[in-house]
């Protein structure tokens, strides 16, 4: 049977209807203080895209997430992005080669594995803004992310991924900050309407001004993920991205 997204043979583990990832960014204080009890609480595991400068405001905290199954994912050494920002003029996507982005993954998995004990699987582009140098001498680096990582997410993109489809180099990442619960229903119901992988992104968790999920939507999205009725297969990144590898190679055989 096909479906309106062309995925005529793709199925979930154990009948899903759908795959939903739930990230954050910049292993920010918040995320360990109030989003890992929220997490922990329905038993998803979650992955945490890590700004190593950040970790060791609660290193214990995140070496025992990694222990309860959650992804600790590649975010950069010092998270550069476009000039255009002031914060990052001084580290700007613009001013940086092919060489210095893949220096600043390098560096970023050694210190992560030295902080947290693993290795990253994945990776998330800062700011999901995937190209370095300017003008006739741009380059985009998501051939030197995905050569790296089993996947590599972006950020305020506009769809579900489309298991049989989607480019694992640039996996699509919905903005899950400073929305009402109802928006973030809507993208569930759409991705179970797509039988997709929908890959949320936040960075905060609980009442800041911006750049943030409330502690209270992000128990409701993770009590809808769970329920039985709704069909979503609930799980990190890499390993999505690795189900979705198997299933694709096995086809192929």
């Amino acid at each position: 049977m096909t479906t309106a997204t062309g995925q005529d043979s793709f199925h979930w583990p154990a009948g899903k209807q759908a795959a939903i990832s739930i990230s954050l960014d910049d292993a920010r204080p918040s995320q360990v203080d109030a989003g890992l009890p929220v997490l922990d609480r329905y038993g998803i595991r979650a992955t945490f895209y890590l700004s190593p400068s950040n970790i060791p405001l609660r290193q214990d905290i995140w070496r025992d997430a990694v222990a309860r199954g959650h992804e600790m994912g590649n975010h950069t050494l010092t998270h550069p992005c476009s000039g255009n920002f002031p914060w990052s003029l001084a580290n700007a996507l613009e001013d940086m080669t092919l060489a210095d982005i893949e220096t600043e993954m390098e560096r970023s998995d050694e210190v992560i594995e030295q902080l947290v004990g693993i290795r990253p699987r994945s990776f998330a582009y800062p700011c999901g803004q995937k190209f370095v140098g300017r003008g006739q001498h741009l380059s985009s680096y998501i051939p030197v992310a995905g050569r790296r990582y089993m996947a590599c997410r972006g950020f305020r993109d506009e769809a579900v991924n489309n298991p049989q489809y989607c480019d694992l180099a640039q996996v699509m990442g919905v903005d899950s900050d400073d929305h009402p619960f109802n928006y973030l229903k809507a993208w569930v119901d759409r991705a179970i309407a797509e039988r997709g992988w929908l890959v949320f992104c936040s960075h905060d968790v609980g009442s800041f001004p911006r750049q943030a999920i409330t502690v209270e939507n992000l128990g409701r999205l993770c009590e809808l993920c769970v329920e039985p009725e709704m069909g979503i297969w609930v799980n990190t990144i890499a390993e999505v991205a690795a189900y979705i590898q198997r299933h694709r190679a096995a086809r192929a055989e």
